[in-house]
């Protein structure tokens, strides 16, 4: 059965010139290419997932992990889901500080324990009674990042939905993939929007709107504007467009028209279906992707 893997790094107002897009499409190249190893070497969906956003997640020009946004209080919140389509079981943090791969802890969640979500100062004392390695906010913090921070509190105006049109911005990162079993998974992480009030979650560890995974159907990942994506359910909607008969591209356009329709938001999608079709769609300025399906070479653009 042929192998696929699909990543993105955030819908947004991306913008050529200022070199993040070119450092971002390289970034899910690479992503890609590892997800690919993967699978072709026999690995399962839910490894080359968290492979992929691994590499994500330290990429500084990309909003998870090393150079997420700061929150109005100055600390580094983040959230991340994986999502196994065999069984949908799921492992899901939020509000996580000082941790570099929150989506590898989101994976312990998922196959450690009873649980599949924990936020907060209870994802930080399970990373550390399992050992999990912490780092400090330095390692995840870029210097354009905190001069962007520092010059928004002179803002009392700015709103967190406009990273979504001001120039340079970048956004979650997640993938999709289906191994050479025919199984499905999908995975999310995110650093959140800018500014953003202290505790604030967004779409992306909620199960259904920041990812989905069903082997029935697809594996989704989702980025843009979380408030407008949750009331969706977005990424669960993808897997019923695709049971409705849709192939993967067609669901994704569909659900990102209907964002776009029903709640005026912004975003983007990436799936994998349950025949190994890719789709991706948004409808912001960009949102870098990059895909292999089987040995074939990655393909990327934004």
């Amino acid at each position: 059965m042929e192998t696929a893997v699909i990543v993105h790094g955030g819908a947004g107002a991306w913008k050529m010139e200022n070199g993040r897009l070119p450092e971002a499409e390289a970034a899910c190249q690479q992503a890609a290419l590892a997800g690919q190893g993967v699978l072709v070497a026999g690995g399962s969906a839910l490894q080359a997932v968290e492979v992929a956003v691994c590499i994500l997640e330290d990429c500084p020009y990309l909003d998870a992990g090393r150079g997420s946004f700061l929150n109005a209080r100055g600390e580094v919140e983040m959230d991340a889901i994986i999502m196994d389509g065999r069984t949908l079981e799921l492992g899901a943090v939020a509000a996580v500080q000082r941790v570099l791969h929150p989506i590898s802890l989101a994976r312990h969640i998922m196959t450690d324990i009873e649980h599949s979500f924990l936020v907060g100062s209870g994802a930080e004392a399970f990373a550390d009674l399992i050992g999990f390695p912490r780092c400090q906010i330095t390692d995840l913090l870029v210097d354009e990042e905190l001069a962007r921070y520092l010059s928004l509190q002179e803002d009392p105006e700015y709103l967190t939905r406009t990273i979504f049109v001001e120039p340079g911005a970048m956004g979650t990162v997640g993938a999709a993939a289906r191994d050479q079993q025919g199984n499905l998974a999908a995975a999310t992480s995110t650093g959140g929007t800018r500014k953003k009030l202290p505790g604030r979650v967004g779409d992306s560890p909620l199960v259904g709107s920041g990812a989905y995974a069903d082997n029935w159907t697809a594996a989704v990942s989702a980025t843009g504007y979380g408030e407008a994506l949750m009331k969706l359910v977005i990424s669960k909607r993808v897997c019923d467009f695709v049971a409705s008969g849709l192939p993967a591209m067609a669901a994704c356009e569909t659900a990102i028209r209907l964002l776009a329709e029903r709640v005026n938001g912004h975003g983007g999608l990436v799936a994998v279906d349950t025949h190994g079709q890719i789709g991706y769609a948004f409808n912001t300025d960009a949102m870098p992707y990059a895909y292999a399906l089987g040995r074939q070479p990655i393909v990327g653009g934004h």
